[in-house]
């Protein structure tokens, strides 16, 4: 499993709007700016977002993005699916049933659904709000 440019730009482009929320609806071009990453693929990722229920869109004067849901409710694992489809580390574990001929006498196929397993499981159990948290909490100084 390879996350792509794609995963990990629509993940910052979320963490990015849940950092802004206050300001309401944000626009592309200031995600852009913020994140360094090109508008034109930010408009490439949006629409997998939209559609999936994550964001909000605003048309016109003020118009721009937002989280349709809190922070806390957003999970890595849930904008990684979004964007990548499918986070499977083999082929024959991409569908919710295994269609592989060899799945029956396969001896490394444990391996493959604990992998899965736990990487879909370990993505899931991190919010949006927890990357943010972190984030501020690294930024602290103590004395």
């Amino acid at each position: 499993m390879k996350i792509s440019t794609k995963g990990r730009y629509a993940l910052r482009l979320v963490i990015d709007l849940a950092m802004h929320a206050d300001d309401g609806f944000v626009t592309l071009k200031d995600i852009a700016a913020r994140q360094n990453i090109s508008k034109k693929y930010l408009e490439q990722i949006v629409p997998m977002l939209n559609r999936s229920g994550i964001l909000k869109t605003n048309r016109g004067y003020q118009g721009g993005y937002k989280l349709a849901r809190s922070p806390e409710s957003c999970t890595v694992g849930e904008i990684l699916m979004v964007t990548e489809g499918n986070l499977a580390p083999v082929s024959c574990l991409e569908n919710e049933v295994n269609e592989c001929p060899r799945a029956g006498e396969c001896m490394t196929l444990f391996i493959w659904e604990e992998l899965h397993k736990r990487t879909t499981d370990y993505l899931n159990s991190i919010t949006v709000k927890d990357v943010i948290d972190r984030a501020n909490n690294n930024n602290d100084y103590v004395i």
